[in-house]
């Protein structure tokens, strides 16, 4: 089997796996603790959030540990919404976020806040002037992602930073950076973002453990209480093992992103040049988006059906996001870029990752090409 759905979940770096193993297996203490084996795992602590900040090119005490990105998100927009609603209750954001921005806001939305969604134009490109003109004088945050998750368009965060915080100096930005970290060096500070969310096992690194950035002078309201853990913003026992090892693959990821570049261009390009040739395909991706993401629609046909179909033949793929692919109705994203529902059925998302080649390409062609001539003979049958 070939796996093609880094973007849901990337296999971790062996010095990753090896970097877990060895501090669970010696650092198993509470960091909170007093003794010497607590203050060990503390210091552990300390240094990973050290790494992850030079990585962002940040301070090492604006960076948060969480169980996830969705945590992440969910601490950024739901803890700036509660924590500043004073200056406000009103939310922009677009209508293509991950479900955990996207559900966040309908929830706020349905306790009493008001929220705009932005549409994009038919690449999944949003405009950053109709993000400012959503902005008012009681708006609290922006939030919009770096990097699609689904189709890969890259937003121009550096106009939609300055146009915000033009629009009202006091609206805090948030930005999902879970999809871009890879492909794109991270640049909070010209962005103007005041949060910024960060998925490890995205990156190659392990699951269970989430970062967020929060700009010095900024607070927000805990989600989880308890204990002081995290700057008082996220109670409960740090994950030693997990947030030791994030920090690991966020280095070596941003350390790699040139590398991974020059492999990934090339591959992606390939294959989007492929899948435009087969007259059953319709492309979703700007040529100019992700390095790692190639998605593209079979108007008629479900995207389940072609997705098992390529596995069947060793190509494992995905339909959309990993949080909604069990979902049965169309794609959100593919019908607020202006497709039908026929072709927002139909998607399928092809990610990357740095240890594919030209090789692999040409099986994933192949495979392509036979599973579309296989369900096209399918398909006529059943007219």
């Amino acid at each position: 089997m070939l796996y093609w759905d880094y973007a849901a979940a990337a296999p971790p770096y062996e010095e990753v796996v090896q970097t877990m193993e060895q501090i669970m297996k010696q650092h198993y203490a509470n960091p909170s603790s007093l003794h010497r084996a607590g203050t060990e795992a503390d210091r552990l602590i300390k240094r990973s959030r050290e790494v992850c900040a030079a990585a962002l090119g940040v301070n090492p005490q604006e960076i948060l540990f969480t169980s996830g990105a969705t945590e992440s998100n969910n601490l950024a927009v739901k803890g700036a919404a509660l924590q500043y609603q004073s200056r406000g209750r009103h939310i922009v954001t677009t209508e293509i976020e991950h479900p955990s921005v996207y559900e966040s806001c309908l929830q706020l939305q349905n306790m009493g806040w008001e929220v705009t969604f932005v549409a994009p134009d038919s690449s999944g490109m949003v405009e950053p002037s109709r993000i400012a003109a959503a902005v008012r004088r009681d708006t609290v945050l922006v939030s919009v992602m770096h990097v699609n998750n689904e189709v890969g368009t890259v937003q121009p965060l550096l106009e939609i930073g300055r146009l915000v915080k033009a629009a009202n100096h006091r609206t805090l930005f948030h930005v999902d950076g879970v999809q871009g970290y890879s492909g794109f060096e991270p640049r909070l500070g010209e962005w103007q973002a005041d949060l910024y969310s960060l998925s490890p096992h995205k990156i190659r690194g392990p699951r269970g453990v989430g970062l967020l950035y929060v700009r010095e002078g900024v607070t927000l309201f805990p989600l989880l209480t308890g204990g002081s853990q995290e700057n008082g913003l996220r109670a409960g026992t740090e994950n030693v093992p997990a947030v030791v090892a994030s920090a690991k693959a966020v280095r070596m990821s941003g350390e790699r992103r040139e590398q991974f570049n020059n492999v990934m261009i090339p591959l992606r390009n390939r294959l989007l040049k492929f899948v435009a040739g087969i007259p059953e395909l319709k492309v979703n991706s700007r040529e100019d988006g992700a390095p790692h993401i190639v998605h593209f629609s079979y108007p008629g046909m479900k995207g389940e059906v072609l997705a098992r179909k390529l596995e069947e033949l060793g190509m494992v793929v995905s339909t959309r996001s990993a949080c909604s692919s069990r979902l049965a109705e169309p794609s959100r994203i593919l019908l607020s870029m202006g497709r039908d529902v026929s072709t927002a059925l139909g998607g399928i998302r092809i990610s990357l990752g740095d240890s594919h080649t030209e090789a692999d390409i040409a099986l994933l062609e192949q495979a392509l090409l036979k599973a579309v001539q296989a369900l096209k003979i399918v398909e006529g049958g059943m007219r």
